[in-house]
């Protein structure tokens, strides 16, 4: 990186360090931090971006879409705690919550103010997301007087403000944004209007679904997804035949997060999709909706050429819990691939079903360790005393994890008879986002 956007991200990231309400601000130094991101290109000034943000309590998203499809894999798979039977761990949740603006508006947010109409894109939208979040008086109205501009990069930063602002009066102005006949503002107003969640605009945003413009209909999928209404169920199904994949992945996503069995079908078709991106967002939200009628489709995926599609699959045969997806995921379990056999043994733990004890009993002899632990933690909660046997011979395991975990296990079968104490770490991955 050059000598002076290294500079420009350090004098930033001191401004961010101001952090609201305690510290006052000085607005003459926000605007020369915003005069240096004017001439800044975009990959610094997002970085810059992210830092106010970030370091102010706000969420920062450099992307269109405000939330990112999960990646569908399964949970951290809960391995077993150092405690007595019955007892819980403790979890601490620390909220960073964002500023409250108290009275008298902070002389310094006129120096974003000052800024909204500025020709640097990412300079105005980092001043609507900073007055949006702060939900100053007055930025309603200026957000809606960019969004009825004549200028098609000031009416985008509109939409942007008044998603974020969390205002209901914003709802009728977005609506009516997405018939405006620039893309990137119609797409800017899909997102405001799926920040606000309101059902009134199922109608509009399934209109959009039609858009000419892909990243418009994107949005509107997503914004659909994030209302969670049944009425979009009939739209979003259509969409998943979109000629765009990233439209179809989103399609599939929303159905997902409406979690509605009238699902199913259409994303059981999406499952034959020619896009690996598509068939892993079917099999998510068929993960999510967990209807039995799913399980034979995606234990053939269990065996797709797609890595993300076959580990997608398990995940959602774990999360549907039926035992009709035991000899899919047992024949994983022979896979050359040491994560889908681990995935698979996460499975069968989840559905619970003793049909599993055999293919679970081979593969405590798996090469791979993480694979040997998912298998004795899938047997302790199927908590079958044929379990026994193969457990106690893992107690010998060359990984003290494996033998920790074999000792859970057994302590799970039968805690009566076997005063095991158990003293294992919880085991935990952290699986990003698309």
């Amino acid at each position: 990186m050059p000598r002076w956007p290294a500079v420009l991200l350090l004098t930033v990231t001191g401004l961010a360090a101001q952090q609201p309400p305690d510290a006052a601000r000085d607005s003459s130094h926000v605007a020369r931090v915003l005069a240096l991101l004017e001439t800044s290109d975009s990959t610094v000034c997002e970085l810059a971006g992210q830092a106010i943000s970030n370091g102010w309590g706000f969420s920062w998203e450099p992307r269109l879409l405000p939330t990112p499809m999960p990646m569908p894999m399964p949970t951290p798979m809960p391995m077993p705690m150092a405690m007595h039977r019955g007892s819980r761990p403790h979890v601490r949740v620390h909220v960073h919550r964002g500023p409250h603006w108290d009275g008298e508006e902070a002389g310094w947010l006129g120096a974003f103010r000052a800024v909204l109409r500025d020709d640097n894109r990412c300079v105005r939208n980092i001043a609507a997301r900073v007055l949006g979040r702060a939900r100053t008086p007055g930025s309603y109205d200026a957000f809606l007087a960019l969004l009825r501009d004549a200028n098609p990069g000031l009416r985008e930063t509109g939409a942007l403000g008044l998603g974020e602002l969390d205002d209901r009066r914003a709802v009728r102005p977005l609506q009516d944004a997405l018939r405006d006949r620039e893309a990137g503002v119609r797409a800017m107003a899909a997102r405001g209007v799926g920040e606000l969640e309101d059902s009134s605009s199922v109608g509009p945003l399934t209109t959009a679904l039609g858009d000419a413009a892909a990243p418009v209909r994107q949005t509107a999928a997503w914004a659909l997804g994030e209302i969670e209404s049944p009425q979009a169920i009939a739209p979003l199904s259509q969409a998943l035949h979109d000629r765009a994949p990233d439209v179809r992945a989103m399609a599939a996503w929303a159905l997902g997060q409406i979690e509605n069995p009238r699902a199913v079908p259409a994303l059981g078709d999406a499952l034959k999709d020619t896009s690996p991106d598509v068939r892993r967002a079917a099999v998510w939200a068929l993960g999510q909706i967990e209807d039995r009628g799913a399980v034979k489709s995606l234990g053939a995926l269990v065996h797709d050429e797609s890595p993300d599609v076959r580990r997608a699959a398990m995940w959602a045969l774990g999360q549907i819990e039926d035992g009709g997806a035991v000899d899919a995921l047992s024949a994983a379990l022979k896979h050359p691939d040491p994560q889908t056999r681990e995935l698979a043994a996460w499975a069968l733990g989840q559905v619970e079903d003793a049909a599993a004890v055999d293919p679970l009993a081979g593969a405590l002899k798996d090469p791979e360790p993480d694979v040997r632990i998912a298998a004795a933690w899938a047997l302790g909660q199927i908590e079958s005393s044929r379990a026994l046997e193969p457990l106690k011979a893992a107690l010998h395991d060359e990984s003290s994890d494996v033998q920790d975990a074999a000792r859970w296990a057994l302590n799970q079968i039968d805690d009566e008879d076997r005063n095991v104490r158990v003293r294992v770490r919880p085991r935990v991955r952290v699986k990003k986002g698309i």
